[in-house]
């Protein structure tokens, strides 16, 4: 569906509920699309706990502060 964004100012509930339905939005100033509206996909359900279990280590020293030379460069000066 195309539309202009003088008519989505005019009801952007309508238009929401639309996508909600499954409907892709295009919404267009002067003859220009701007942008697309449209659902998200669908997600299978939440994503298991642990899932990138093994697959890194954190080091041991992760959470001591940083060198002086890369906080220079973090700060600028």
């Amino acid at each position: 569906m195309k539309v202009s964004v003088e008519e989505i100012e005019k009801d952007p509930h309508e238009y929401l509920h639309r996508v909600l339905e499954g409907e892709t939005v295009v919404v267009f100033e002067k003859d220009w699309p701007v942008a697309e509206i449209r659902p998200l996909p669908k997600r299978a359900g939440t994503r298991p706990i642990g899932l990138a279990k093994g697959d890194f280590v954190v080091p041991d020293d992760f959470n001591d502060p940083l060198p002086d030379d890369v906080l220079q460069l973090f700060e600028g000066e």
